[in-house]
């Protein structure tokens, strides 16, 4: 007599609930990789990005994910029912729905801890997504087991459930980080994860007495009315916009009457630059001023110079020069379009006569063919999320092949003080292809902390012991070469970045470790 397997099919009767238990699957494996999308995202304002926060992230997810996976199999052998199923995914439901309030639960103690950035990271994802995980794991085992007691063809019940748990995650992936983040907000996206959740786990509860799922319901109410009236902050979201790239905030700076005079630009959990409103030539950032101080020093006639921008920000820079030298001209690359549109709507930035190309700066630099700069400046070191492509050989060998005979190359970098390795690095990088590299400093810390850094390159003629500030506020920056140079580790022991070698957050690993990281 043929069974179903012979046939090739499963009964008919159970078709429905096969496609929806699939259905299940696909779902809660697309929630599993939003919710790491989204983890990234959420922990930049507090923590930044970088490739130990994803290492973070992913390892704890996946450590979730296979806890999850053996819990859901043990379950499923004990006789475990579709009312089973129902249950996890309320919890999930719930656990999806305390992140929020966990988040600021774990950040205060964490901001003000001694933890390093590399044990904060970890601190925060695993307090925050491993429950969320592991509960989302069980659910594919369990629901493959109890599959397999209506299609007794193993096989195929095995892979279609294995099939649809990779296309969801696949589909999670792309969905959120083409379209979801930008377009709601990672706050909105982890309570309607929360929500998702809690519907499909409702058919899977409707064996149980009414007062179970209403239980559960009046158990998300009271949590969503508890956190609402003690105002709890994990429902704030920190960014006034996030976009693919960041999570943007504009702070308003006030002058010593109270008054609004500037705006600073913070990208993730960094201050990036600072607009004065009412003049675009009053640079308060330090080496945003001694980038422009250099430029005079080297260059007599700065109005007649071509510029290029690897990264706008808040383009302060790029606005002093406009406004001081109308003729100048002006190239900016910038990645991501929406940091540009709220330069221009909120930080005060005109961007007439300025040409602005939305790219990789490597990209946008090697892609340029009409003549050469006379400056190039890399502003795109943000914090310790370093693009290493901008660090390397390769690059500034770009850099000159697009400089003119007397041009300059100016860079910040975020390093440790004073043991600064990655600064030792990329200035012996720039020496493979500048004769004068050189890195500037305001008076140095007297004790270990992070600086931002500014390396100037030419080849034009070496820079004075210090620069003194001709415009704004009076400054004095020291060129502190030597001393970077035979301070802490021996610039012998640090290498020349290349691409196929730019070991970046090894060489700012004492921020990684280290307080200063946060």
């Amino acid at each position: 007599m043929n069974t179903y397997a012979d046939m090739g099919r499963a009964p008919a009767k159970f078709t429905g609930r096969l496609i929806w238990y699939g259905a299940t699957v696909f779902i809660t494996s697309a929630i599993l990789l939003v919710l790491e999308i989204v983890a990234g995202r959420l922990l930049a304002p507090y923590i930044g990005v970088s490739l130990y926060t994803w290492t973070s992230i992913i390892g704890v997810i996946l450590a979730g994910l296979s806890l999850g996976n053996w819990v859901g199999g043990v379950i499923a052998d004990r006789g475990a029912s579709e009312t089973t199923v129902g249950v996890i995914l309320a919890i999930g439901a719930l656990a999806c729905f305390g992140i929020l309030s966990l988040l600021m639960l774990v950040a205060r103690p964490l901001q003000v801890s001694e933890l390093s950035l590399l044990s904060a990271s970890f601190v925060y994802v695993l307090s925050l997504f491993f429950l969320p995980a592991v509960l989302l794991g069980v659910v594919t085992p369990l629901l493959t087991t109890i599959a397999l007691k209506l299609d007794d063809r193993t096989g195929h019940v095995v892979g279609r459930m294995h099939a649809l748990a990779a296309l969801g995650s696949i589909v999670g992936t792309f969905v959120t980080g083409y379209w979801l983040v930008q377009t709601i907000g990672t706050k909105n996206i982890v309570m309607g994860t929360s929500a998702v959740l809690a519907c499909l786990a409702v058919p899977y509860l409707k064996t149980l007495r009414p007062r179970i799922p209403i239980a559960a319901g009046a158990l998300l109410l009271f949590g969503a009315l508890a956190f609402t009236t003690y105002k709890v902050q994990g429902f704030v979201n920190p960014c006034d916009r996030e976009s693919n790239y960041y999570c943007l905030r504009v702070v308003d700076e006030h002058d010593f009457r109270g008054q609004v005079a500037a705006r600073s630009l913070v990208l993730d959990h960094l201050s990036h630059s600072i607009n004065v409103r009412s003049a675009p030539d009053d640079l308060w950032m330090s080496y945003v001023h001694a980038m422009d101080e250099m430029i005079h020093y080297h260059r007599s006639n700065p109005g007649s110079l071509r510029y290029f921008f690897a990264g706008g920000g808040a383009y302060t820079l790029p606005r002093a020069l406009r406004y001081r030298y109308p003729d100048a001209d002006i190239t900016v690359s910038e990645i991501d379009p929406m940091v540009t549109a709220v330069a221009k709507s909120e930080l005060y930035f005109d961007s007439d006569d300025i040409r602005i190309i939305h790219g990789d700066a490597r990209i946008a630099l090697q892609s340029l063919e009409d003549g050469k700069f006379d400056v190039v400046v890399t502003d795109v070191y943000h914090d310790i999320a370093i693009p290493y492509h901008l660090t390397t050989v390769e690059y500034h060998r770009l850099v000159k092949s697009r400089l003119e005979t007397e041009g300059m190359h100016l860079m910040n970098v975020v390093d440790a003080f004073p043991d600064a390795m990655l600064v030792k690095s990329i200035s012996k990088t720039l020496q493979t292809q500048f004769r004068y590299v050189d890195i500037w400093l305001e008076p140095t810390a007297e004790v270990p902390t992070r600086m931002t850094y500014l390396i100037s390159a030419t080849d034009r003629f070496p820079p004075p012991e210090s620069l003194k500030s001709q415009n704004g506020e009076y400054r004095i920056w020291h060129r502190v070469t030597d001393y970077v140079h035979n301070t802490g580790t021996p610039v012998n022991s640090t290498p020349i970045l290349r691409d196929d070698f730019a070991p970046v957050e090894k060489l700012v690993s004492t921020m990684i470790v280290g307080k200063a990281g946060l």
